[in-house]
């Protein structure tokens, strides 16, 4: 007879998630933090390197989720907390089923991204076209279609430029 596992999301503190990931690991509660490789530019070369996919987000894998083993994640390094519903609501499990479909993904060769849009009214900066380097504000979005219009303060006067999601990112 199999025990059922269920995955539960974990939030991390920005940029910790292979320091929380590693301290649940000591703490042998098992962990998946999926990863992608994207090229990172650095000022003489660009290079390859493992990032999560989820930036700020892993999961963790328990039979039971007592209060003993959430405050045992909870005191772990990095984390944050366990999503639920609210804030400090019963956390909710994540389906094996979206588990396995992230793994995969991750199991095929094909090119995966991780986009955090800027929402309206949020700083952000164009990082690709003849703008590049330019920053501005998002006045509109179409996430959907990956459209946004940035206005940017030039010679005080708003321009509003249209552009597609590769080419902004949020600051």
């Amino acid at each position: 007879m199999d025990v059922f596992m269920p995955w539960y999301a974990v939030s991390t503190r920005s940029r910790h998630e292979y320091k929380a990931n590693t301290g649940l690991l000591q703490k042998s509660i098992t962990t998946f933090l999926p990863e992608i490789e994207v090229w990172s530019k650095r000022k003489d070369r660009k290079k390859k390197i493992s990032v999560p996919l989820f930036p700020g987000y892993l999961f963790v894998e328990t039979p039971f989720l007592d209060n003993e083993k959430k405050v045992s994640i909870l005191q772990t390094f990095g984390v944050v907390r366990i999503l639920g519903k609210k804030e400090n609501a019963e956390p909710l499990a994540v389906p094996d089923s979206k588990i396995e479909a992230i793994q995969r993904l991750l199991n095929k060769k094909v090119e995966v991204f991780s986009l955090q849009y800027p929402q309206v009214g949020e700083p952000a900066k164009i990082v690709d076209g003849p703008f590049a380097g330019i920053e501005g504000t998002v006045i509109a979005s179409n996430a959907a279609k990956e459209l946004f219009v940035i206005s940017i303060e030039l010679l005080q006067r708003s321009v509003a430029i249209k552009l597609e999601g590769f080419q902004i990112t949020k600051i």
